[in-house]
C-alpha cells in the first residue's frame, strides 16, 4: 500500500523503486535528504499525519539528516510537553510500524549523546514499535535555542491541553524576556493596570515588543486574556490541574468544580464528572447544591445591596473613584464570565 500525504492524496510515484530498511524508514537509491527548520512546523494530531514528512523551506547550509541509535537518544532535564494521550501514541506505533520514520526528529549533540529537541511523540513511537534507529537531523544548539524549538513546538500542537499551554507560553516568555513565570506574571499585571490608567507606564519598550511578537505568532490569545482567563488555571487544585492534564475534563468544567472549599467534595464531584462525562450545567447544579444556602443568599444579597448604593453615590462625579469603579467592573465581568 503507497503511503499518503497529510490531504489524504497518493503522492505521484518516484522515478525509483522504495524499499524499507530494518528501522522502518522508507528509502530510494537516490533519497532526496529530508529539509529541517529552526522552528518547528506545525503537526497536527492524527497518527499518520504526525508522522507524514511536511515540506519546508529549505537552503543549502542546513544539515542532512542521518540514522542514530535510540540508545544515544536522552531527553532533555525540562521537558514542555508533560502528557500524550497512551491511544494516540499507540496509533502513531501502529502508523510507524507500517509506514517507518517520514519525518526526522531534532537531536543535538550533548556530550556523547544526542539530546532529543523536537519530535519527542515520533521517538516515543519508534521505541515502541521496536526500531533500533530513527531518522534524526542534529543541529548545534544552546540550551535557550533548544527550550526555545521546543516550545515553539509544542505550541504549535492543535492536542495541546490549556493547562499545559498555559505553561508553554510562560516558559517562552520566559525565556524571551530573560525572567521567570513570576516575573512575567508581574508584567502582565503591570501592563493590564498602565492601560487601565493605574499605574505610570515605565515598562521597557523591548520588553513589549517581545511580549507583542510572541502573542502574534502564537496567534490564539491576547496578553490581557491570557492574563486574566489562562493564568488563574494554575492556581487550581493539584488534582484538578493533573486531570486537565491528562485531559479527561474540560477547563470549563475544572474551574466550576474548583469553586467547592471541601476537598473531598471536589474530589468525589471530580470523579463522577469524569466517570459519568458529565455537562457543565450538570456540574454546576451540584456546586451549587453542594454550597451552604446562607452564604449564597448573603453575597446575593450583598450584591442587590452595593448596586443600589451605586446608583445613588456620587462616586461618578469623582474622576479618581471612576477609575477604581472601572478596575472593579472589569474584575467583576471576568467574574461573570466564568460563570
Amino acid at each position: 500500500m503507497s503511503a499518503t500525504t497529510n490531504d489524504g492524496t497518493t503522492p505521484k510515484k518516484p522515478a525509483a523503486r522504495t524499499r524499507k530498511s530494518s528501522t522502518g524508514v522508507k528509502k530510494t537509491p537516490a533519497t532526496e535528504l529530508q529539509e529541517d527548520t529552526a522552528v518547528p512546523v506545525a503537526l497536527q494530531t492524527d497518527s499518520k499525519q504526525e508522522n507524514a514528512a511536511v515540506p519546508v523551506p529549505t537552503n543549502s547550509t542546513q544539515p542532512a539528516s542521518l540514522q542514530v541509535p535510540i540508545n544515544m537518544i536522552v531527553l532533555p532535564k525540562s521537558q514542555p510537553r508533560r502528557y500524550f494521550d497512551p491511544k494516540a501514541i499507540e496509533s502513531l506505533v501502529t502508523s510507524v510500524k507500517h509506514e517507518g520514520i517520514l519525518q526526522p526528529i531534532l537531536l543535538r549533540r550533548v556530550d556523547n549523546k544526542y539530546e532529543l529537541v523536537a519530535g519527542e511523540r515520533r521517538f516515543i513511537a519508534a521505541q515502541k514499535a521496536g526500531l533500533t534507529e530513527i531518522p534524526a537531523v542534529v543541529r548545534e544548539m544552546s540550551d535557550s535555542q533548544a527550550m526555545e524549538c521546543a516550545l515553539t513546538e509544542n505550541l504549535q500542537r492543535e492536542d495541546l491541553n490549556p493547562v499545559e499551554e498555559t505553561e508553554a507560553i510562560l516558559d517562552l516568555l520566559a525565556l524571551k524576556l530573560n525572567n521567570n513565570r513570576e516575573g512575567v506574571i508581574a508584567l502582565l499585571n503591570k501592563l493590564s493596570k498602565v492601560g487601565r490608567g493605574l499605574a505610570d507606564n515605565d515598562v521597557r519598550s523591548s520588553d513589549l515588543q517581545i511580549l507583542e511578537s510572541v502573542f502574534q505568532t502564537i496567534g490564539k490569545i491576547s496578553p490581557e486574556a491570557f492574563r486574566v482567563h489562562r493564568l488563574r488555571l494554575l492556581k487550581l487544585p493539584s488534582n484538578i490541574l493533573e486531570a486537565l492534564r491528562a485531559g479527561d475534563i474540560e477547563y470549563t468544567k475544572a474551574k466550576e468544580i474548583a469553586k467547592l472549599e471541601s476537598e473531598e467534595d471536589r474530589q468525589q464531584l471530580l470523579e463522577e464528572a469524569i466517570e459519568f462525562s458529565l455537562s457543565f450545567s450538570e456540574i454546576h447544579k451540584k456546586v451549587l447544591e453542594k454550597k451552604p444556602k446562607s452564604e449564597q443568599y448573603q453575597l446575593q444579597s450583598r450584591l442587590d445591596t452595593a448596586y443600589k448604593q451605586a446608583k445613588k453615590s456620587k462616586v461618578w462625579e469623582n474622576p479618581d473613584k471612576q477609575e477604581k469603579l472601572k478596575s472593579l467592573l472589569t474584575d467583576l465581568e471576568a467574574l461573570l464570565d466564568q460563570a
